[in-house]
């Protein structure tokens, strides 16, 4: 029984973590929209994203920080010039939660995006 209370800490621990990393991203992510450098923007959104971890605070917080970024991307084109391919399979994973929202504005950028990436990564990206 203690085991399992101090694994729940360390997962509390942890989770607080990912959090507090998701809120400095986001501080980082506004100053960069505010200069239109979407592309870095995206970047730091998608980097250590918490694809493996279960608690789905942190998956919410990550998702609101990229679909601010998605959002705000104006030429779609832009964007994956200087985007590296490490990001194609996380940001394609991004685009069907977008996608699976059914909110009309959302699943518009998600598709328009979906299309530049596919060409980019081709069909074995996720």
């Amino acid at each position: 029984m203690g085991d399992e209370k101090g694994s729940r800490e360390r997962d509390a621990a942890e989770e607080e973590a990912i959090i507090a990393r998701i809120e400095h991203k986001s501080r980082q992510v506004e100053r960069l929209l505010t200069q239109s450098g979407y592309t870095q923007a995206l970047k730091i959104a998608l980097e250590d994203s918490p694809t493996r971890i279960t608690d789905e605070r942190c998956k919410s917080a990550n998702w609101i920080l990229v679909h601010r970024v998605l959002m705000a991307c104006k030429d779609v084109d832009a964007v994956f010039v200087s985007l590296d391919p490490e990001y194609y399979d996380i940001l394609m994973k991004y685009l069907y939660k977008g996608l699976a929202t059914g909110d009309r504005p959302t699943c518009d950028q998600c598709l328009r995006l979906h299309e530049k990436l596919t060409e980019r990564a081709g069909l074995g990206c996720i």
